[in-house]
């Protein structure tokens, strides 16, 4: 009984690795994922090392994300309006030849900050067209009837990678070098376009493309027209502002509260990486998350992040690195799902650039001033402010929807049946 109740779990919460197309993309995604966020690690160590500056550690994710805030919508229209398969074949062929310029320039010594930050704003703007089109490129892959589960693995691979990626590149920096860093990344890109290849086209269920060309604004009504899905959004720009600056909180923590070294930055996150497992599966195996489920992951990542700011030693601030790394996920995930379940497939590329947008794009102004409050502060600072603005903006939210709620009980955390045919105007 007990192993049968195993078996049915484990087939929920990863039943879209049934599908081949899904399967190759999935293993590819989660190399290359994890090597993009190696060397953000990696370019946060290299330019603290060149510069001695947390804000302009937080200024190299400002350059890297500049791009998607000022030009990520029209991302989305590309990824809306051409073929996505090979818009990502392009897109991961460029981020590999950027990986390389990097990795030679440091291996031969010639690299100064101003070539760090030029580097990252180009890797920026392939992350305009990158990011929706993977987002949105997921149904293609599975269906709509495992489109909720696909979403939430797929989801789970690009938030994880974000912490277990900056874990591996501190053990790598501390043990060979940064330069080999950016070669390994540059390597993890091949797994993408492999497998992009090796796909059966006529198993891809593509999207009815409508004639007219699309249009940014288009998506701003669309997505702020679906009632569902407006706290989500609010709740996105929070967090991706203020709490997705881990490998500049980690590395800040590592060296100007702890006085360690890259190894301890490594370890850090690798201590976050712990918990992003366990986020990423409880995601997957939910597959369908409600509003309520966001707005209740929010609030307790929160509180997670003023708890491990608030500790006093080392060790105990280590152990509460994993329920922060799980809620950091976990969060990230549902969010994600639940914005591409209430949007129709035609459409999803520009509704994921606005989640694309709000997650990295808002780096730009979150990067320098986390960056800025460390500095200043302390690093510990940096975390329970990222920490404080999140649960208060759940808690107003969650409140606010109290209050609406009573004259709209029936429908409140409401989840759509066929969530590829919502109506644009749901209210």
């Amino acid at each position: 009984m007990a192993g049968e109740r195993v078996r049915s779990t484990i087939r929920r919460t990863f039943g879209s690795l049934d599908t081949r197309n899904y399967r190759l993309y999935f293993t590819g995604n989660l190399i290359s994922h994890v090597g993009g966020w190696m060397q953000t690690m990696a370019e946060a160590w290299l330019v603290l090392t060149l510069t001695h500056s947390g804000t302009a550690v937080g200024a190299t994710f400002a350059c890297r994300f500049a791009p998607v805030l000022l030009f990520g919508l029209w991302g989305g229209t590309i990824a809306d309006r051409f073929d996505r398969r090979k818009v990502l074949l392009v897109t991961q062929s460029l981020a590999a030849f950027l990986a390389i310029v990097l990795w030679l320039i440091v291996l031969t010594g010639v690299v100064e900050a101003w070539m760090v930050f030029g580097l990252a704003v180009a890797l920026g703007f392939v992350t305009v067209v990158d990011e929706p089109a993977q987002q949105a490129f997921v149904q293609e892959m599975v269906g709509p009837e495992r489109l909720p589960n696909a979403i939430a693995l797929n989801s789970a691979v690009g938030n994880s990678a974000r912490i277990t990626g900056p874990a591996i590149a501190g053990v790598l920096i501390a043990s060979v070098g940064t330069a080999w860093v950016f070669f390994v990344n540059a390597a993890s890109f091949f797994a993408v376009v492999g497998a992009l290849l090796a796909m059966r086209s006529v198993e891809l269920q593509r999207p009815h493309r409508h004639r007219e060309r699309p249009r940014v604004r288009e998506g701003l009504e669309y997505a702020w027209g679906i009632t569902e899905i407006r706290a989500t959004i609010v709740l996105v720009a929070v967090v991706g502002t203020l709490v997705y600056n881990f490998p500049t909180f980690l590395t800040l923590l590592a060296n100007d509260t702890f006085h360690g070294g890259a190894g301890l930055a490594g370890f850090l996150m690798a201590m976050l990486g712990i918990g992003t497992v366990i986020g990423g599966l409880t995601a997957a195996h939910r597959a369908r998350p409600t509003s309520r489920t966001v707005v209740g992951a929010a609030a307790l990542l929160g509180l997670a992040l003023v708890v491990a700011a608030s500790l006093p030693g080392k060790i105990a601030v280590e152990v509460a690195l994993v329920p922060v790394g799980a809620l950091a996920v976990f969060f990230g995930t549902s969010a994600n799902a639940h914005m591409q379940v209430w949007s129709e497939p035609h459409i999803r590329g520009r509704v994921m650039a606005i989640y694309t947008l709000l997650t990295l794009g808002t780096t730009v102004v979150g990067g320098p001033f986390v960056g800025w409050v460390c500095g200043t502060w302390s690093p510990r600072a940096g975390l329970g402010l990222a920490g404080t603005v999140t649960a208060t903006a759940a808690a107003i939210i969650f409140a606010f929807r109290r209050v609406r709620s009573r004259d709209t009980a029936p429908f409140a955390g409401a989840v759509p049946t066929v969530p590829q045919t919502l109506p644009a105007t749901l209210d």
